[in-house]
């Protein structure tokens, strides 16, 4: 068959450049970048069958890369059948039956009204917003993040490939149903749990994809249309979110400068959320004392008590551990949730809910009907990680590194933002600061984001936003260490540039009074 020139070439108007215009020289490993690009344009018909490509030292001076790396992934596609070689003619796509066919363009008049179909609407609900591209900003004081400086590359690669033979794969690779890689679970009884004083039993633990879906399933499977919960507020917005989406009761519990009362309003809860180890957003830390009382008053009202311990491992101070409301439970009544993402990776997507069999044993059944169980080789490669050691010493070196860069923000906060007002409990990775009266924390963010700072507006937190106008977090497990002192110093010029425009251009009408919200 003889090809028509039209066959041999691209489109007039797409030039290589435009599409590898991609290629990322800080991310994934070139080869792979070109591999991919190419496939996709051959599947999608930019690259149609016959289609010559340049040869590898055009395309690889085009992109600025070495000429090795566009001959191996050359090579690569040419053994999947991607691409062809012809001698002496050059590299052409391949013909492939398999091609995508255009999507048929939707008729506006025959779409459903989406709006009037749904249930319910989330989208609604005062949502957590972070940048997408945080990492592009040179200061993310962010909370939660991953900082690519500490996580513990090589360690992590020695478990992938010790759970990457044929006999680890045909262990993992098979349907668990509704149960969990026993290796994990086992690595959270041994080693993960005793550090905060809890000792479970073997069905006491369930593994769900991070402590949202545990904290998600716990409330469909406590909370009903009328069921009174207490909740912290400030608090953490996603799980007030789910809460309300669940019941009409919701119960804003009453705080101090010790954390939640075992008050009147506690003891009308059927169940209570807790961040007992550092209170979400304010980061107090529960005394014994409280976290006693509450779990007395707990026993006498009837109360459960879901402890969410999101980051209790990283505890930076070596004194500032606290037996968890869990450990000092000596009538069942605490259901436990904890996660790996604020001290590995948020990306890794595992937390996990210790509580009493007949708990468990329901939140199987209902994880199941939503998605089976979370994907087996990501729990045996992290109980690898575990058991080879590597997360106690990936704790001990994180901690070490964020208590260098507690220190150095509390010695620099007074000097960059002498008006403001911080804290920090012991063992945290990130500030509640409180502004004066005139600071917006929307405005702040902005006007930080233009400079490039990121932090976050405290007003998310709170069920009335209004009272968090003038609060923000700052969090320092996503910045370099040497971005800090620079970053912050630029920060305190823009609070009090945020401050002077609040003097300036004060609202008509000052929010309503409503009475100070427990926690703040």
């Amino acid at each position: 068959m003889r090809l028509s020139k039209q066959n041999l070439r691209l489109q007039p108007d797409l030039t290589w450049r435009r599409l590898f215009g991609g290629i990322d020289h800080e991310g994934q490993a070139l080869t792979l970048q070109v591999r991919r690009m190419i496939v996709r344009a051959v599947e999608t018909g930019v690259l149609g069958a016959h289609a010559r490509l340049p040869s590898s030292r055009q395309l690889a001076a085009d992109l600025g890369i070495g000429r090795n790396t566009v001959t191996a992934a050359y090579q690569q596609l040419i053994y999947e059948g991607v691409l062809v070689s012809r001698e002496r003619s050059g590299i052409f796509a391949a013909a492939s039956a398999d091609r995508l066919a255009p999507a048929p363009a939707a008729s506006a008049e025959s779409a459903p009204d989406w709006s009037s179909r749904f249930a319910m609407q989330p989208s609604r609900l005062p949502q957590i917003c972070k940048p997408r591209d945080w990492r592009a900003h040179p200061y993310p004081f962010l909370f939660g993040q991953y900082d690519p400086g500490l996580f513990p590359t090589n360690d992590w690669r020695e478990a992938v490939r010790a759970t990457s033979s044929v006999q680890e794969i045909q262990v993992w690779a098979s349907d668990m149903i509704d149960d969990d890689d026993p290796d994990l679970s086992e690595q959270l009884r041994l080693q993960v749990l005793p550090r905060r004083g809890i000792i479970a039993a073997p069905g006491e633990i369930i593994v769900t994809i991070g402590s949202q879906q545990a904290l998600s399933m716990l409330v469909q499977l406590l909370v009903g249309r009328d069921t009174p919960v207490g909740l912290e507020d400030p608090g953490y917005p996603d799980l007030r979110n789910m809460v309300q989406l669940a019941t009409r009761k919701p119960v804003f519990l009453a705080s101090d400068h010790q954390g939640v009362l075992p008050d009147e309003r506690f003891a009308r809860s059927r169940v209570a959320f807790l961040t007992a180890g550092h209170q979400c957003p304010t980061t107090t830390v529960m005394p014994l004392e409280r976290r006693q009382a509450l779990l007395e008053a707990a026993m006498l009202h009837d109360v459960l008590i879901v402890e969410d311990d999101y980051d209790a491992d990283l505890s930076i101070e070596a004194d500032s551990a606290i037996a968890s409301l869990k450990s000092l439970d000596s009538a069942s009544r605490v259901i436990y949730v904890g996660s790996f993402s604020k001290v590995l990776a948020p990306g890794l997507r595992i937390g996990y809910v210790v509580a009493p069999k007949p708990v468990i044993d329901e939140l199987r059944v209902l994880r199941r009907l939503m998605l089976r169980h979370p994907p087996t080789n990501n729990q045996r490669t992290l109980a690898t990680f575990i058991a080879l050691g590597h997360h106690r010493q990936h704790l001990a070196r994180a901690g070490k590194a964020m208590l260098e860069r507690a220190q150095l923000i509390e010695r620099l906060l007074p000097v960059a933002m002498p008006s403001c007002r911080f804290s920090r409990g012991a063992g945290s990775t990130s500030l509640w600061i409180e502004g004066p009266p005139e600071l917006d924390s929307r405005l702040l963010v902005e006007m930080a984001r233009a400079q490039g700072i990121l932090i976050e507006a405290g007003d998310i937190f709170f069920s009335n936003p209004a009272m968090g106008r003038r609060f923000f977090r700052l969090g320092f497990s996503s910045i370099a260490t040497h971005r800090i002192e620079p970053g912050l110093l630029l920060l305190g010029a823009v609070v009090e540039d945020c401050c002077r425009r609040g003097r300036v251009f004060r609202p008509l009408a000052e929010p309503a009074e409503s009475p100070p919200p427990s926690g703040a």
